[in-house]
């Protein structure tokens, strides 16, 4: 038996005028400093108070949001006692509104006890998403990841209660972003959408959506990241990180993510970025093993007519390369200014961190260390995998 999880979505200009639909008294904000200071936070608050609601903002959600983070938030829900928590901002205070959530109602958890395995019975308050960026797919799944400062290390969990009950993607939110982020971002989109199609865990509900999504990326990505008023690709691309969002989040993700995951967080890298890094190299290294499906998104992206699993998978894997290219993205560890002497001296836990991690056990071809540790040799130099 298997379940497929989503929230109500409200997508397209002014997807944010919902707010004033929505029934309750008191909302928290999860957000960060940024959107704050940019008065994004207060565009918000505004809304909710025309809609009759008394607010809170907690804005200090950092980059890939911490252990400590969550449970100094859960203190302000406690104190505030809302019915609704908005995660609003990218996938850090997406995730943060969640574990947020999940401590709430259940102060006897800590943020790492939170997993699919126990009941968390909210019934508290209920969950709204609205994101700024285009990539994370936070908004549609019930995916937690948070860092652990002490270790250095990514900490990925979730539970189905925890999908949001409301989604509000709005082009005008993401319109202007910069260039850079939008690349990242999108590319993480990308990565989703290729790694949820291939997954062990791919299913009939799940297929559909991450061809969709890899087909808008392939499209759009590319407009956004050159013209951040086109407000088209804006649109669209919001619409492709939520589609592959509902993909893999009711599928699972693979290698790209186990790797990704790893070095971000050893060498504080931003997910997106440190994630569509390593989707090449793990499309070759699935190819060469005979495994994967990636013909059929080749062929829905429209970049080729054939059938041919090998061929399809190589040049996807070509394709990906070539636009991650075009928007800016590194092509190797070492194009991130890492020193090798300092790549070399991390290997043993890029390799530890990768294995623990619960993507890597959906991957359709899995790696032994030995091979892993080659894995992210081949990703330092940029070299294409040959085994």
């Amino acid at each position: 038996m298997w379940y497929f999880s989503s929230p109500m979505i409200v997508y397209g200009e002014e997807a944010l005028s919902h707010l004033q639909q929505i029934e309750g008294s008191r909302a928290l904000i999860v957000t960060d400093g940024t959107l704050a200071r940019l008065g994004i936070a207060s565009r918000i608050e505004t809304l909710l108070r025309e809609a009759g609601f008394e607010t809170c903002t907690f804005a200090e959600v950092e980059p890939e949001p911490s252990l400590q983070t969550v449970k100094r938030g859960a203190q302000v829900a406690t104190e505030f006692a809302p019915d609704w928590i908005i995660g609003l901002g990218g996938g850090s205070p997406m995730d943060a509104s969640k574990a947020i959530w999940a401590l709430y109602e259940r102060p006897d958890l800590d943020p790492t006890d939170i997993n699919p395995l126990i009941t968390l019975g909210l019934s508290k308050a209920r969950l709204i998403a609205i994101p700024t960026t285009s990539g994370t797919g936070s908004e549609a799944t019930w995916a937690v990841v948070l860092t652990d400062t002490e270790e250095h290390r990514k900490f990925s969990t979730g539970s189905r209660e925890l999908v949001p009950t409301l989604a509000l993607i709005d082009p005008s939110l993401t319109q202007g972003l910069p260039p850079r982020i939008t690349a990242d971002t999108g590319l993480d989109a990308l990565t989703h959408a290729v790694e949820g199609y291939v997954s062990a865990w791919h299913n009939d509900f799940s297929d559909g959506l991450c061809l969709k999504a890899t087909q808008l990326v392939f499209a759009y990505l590319e407009r956004a990241v050159k013209d951040g008023n086109d407000l088209e690709a804006r649109e669209r691309m919001g619409n492709a990180a939520a589609i592959a969002g509902l993909g893999f989040g009711n599928g699972n993700l693979g290698l790209a993510h186990a790797m990704g995951h790893s070095f971000g967080a050893l060498f504080r890298q931003p997910h997106g970025r440190a994630v569509a890094l390593c989707l090449p190299f793990s499309i070759d290294y699935t190819v060469n093993g005979g495994a994967g499906r990636y013909v059929d998104l080749a062929r829905f992206a429209g970049l080729t007519d054939s059938h041919d699993e090998e061929e399809g998978g190589r040049l996807l894997a070509t394709k990906v390369r070539e636009l991650e290219a075009a928007v800016g993205q590194p092509a190797s560890i070492a194009d991130f200014g890492i020193a090798y002497e300092d790549f070399h001296a991390m290997l043993p836990k890029l390799v530890e961190y990768a294995e623990q991690d619960t993507q890597f056990f959906t991957a359709p071809r899995i790696p032994e260390s030995e091979e892993l540790a080659q894995l992210f040799e081949y990703a330092y130099a940029g070299k294409v995998i040959d085994f």
